[in-house]
């Protein structure tokens, strides 16, 4: 995979960023949706393909990119098709971070060194180009604003930008609230990247935990073909800590 086009998991990392702070908004759930953003680009690079809410590698060759190429590798090393929500759930922390110092490699942000109380180091990040990212909301933008079907990256993008909760970065205050509600139902326009935005909602709502209790001869848990977990509408919910463990 050549770098003349931005993954996935990139783009959505570009929109978290906030310019004036030089840090991530939704920093909790961002590496769950950065998770996610990987199985939706490995699928578009032909590599993985859904079965059901699971997902299956039908292709191990490397794609060229470091970060995809380890998801890819530890998929393959799962032997079976692994369920979306276990995977985006699994214990690989530190994602957004991982993201960060890749897009510094490319040169698509700068890392600028600070402290914290005149004390503590700390690292801000910048966008190289603030066009790129312009061009990015621009294409989000363009989809709430006219109604016409986004193209399947570009869905899958609002639907996981929806799922970890940048709707209020992204179309702040009441006046964003149309926006938020139409970025939602953005999610409609591709299959696999809305199963994927499911699955990180459910993560954040804590079912994994739930279905294996439930697999281990609990009471059984309503699950994808019962009503919505709370949050769904809002992209929020709670982060289940014992899966999560983000910083």
């Amino acid at each position: 995979m050549g770098k003349s086009r931005r993954t996935i998991p990139e783009e959505l990392l570009l929109l978290a960023l906030d310019p004036t702070t030089g840090t991530t908004a939704q920093p909790q759930t961002l590496d769950l949706g950065l998770a996610g953003a990987q199985l939706v680009e490995l699928s578009l690079a032909g590599r993985i393909v859904p079965e059901g809410d699971r997902i299956a590698v039908v292709l191990a060759r490397p794609t060229g990119d470091p970060t995809l190429d380890h998801a890819l590798e530890l998929l393959r090393r799962r032997g079976s098709p692994v369920r979306a929500a276990h995977w985006i759930g699994g214990p690989r922390l530190g994602l957004r971070q991982t993201y960060l110092a890749h897009l510094e490699r490319c040169g698509m942000v700068t890392a600028v060194a600070g402290q914290m109380c005149g004390v503590l180091p700390t690292t801000r990040y910048q966008a190289s180009d603030d066009c790129t990212n312009a061009a990015i909301k621009q294409r989000l933008d363009t989809a709430i604003r006219t109604g016409v079907p986004p193209d399947p990256r570009t869905a899958a993008l609002a639907a996981l930008a929806h799922a970890v909760g940048l709707g209020k970065h992204l179309y702040p205050g009441n006046e964003g609230r149309s926006s938020r509600s139409r970025l939602r139902d953005l999610i409609r326009y591709d299959p696999l990247g809305g199963m994927v935005a499911h699955a990180v909602m459910d993560v954040q709502n804590g079912l994994p935990a739930q279905q294996n209790r439930s697999s281990q001869g609990a009471a059984p848990v309503t699950g994808r073909s019962g009503s919505r977990t709370p949050g769904r509408g809002s992209g929020g919910g709670r982060v289940a800590p014992s899966r999560v463990g983000v910083r």
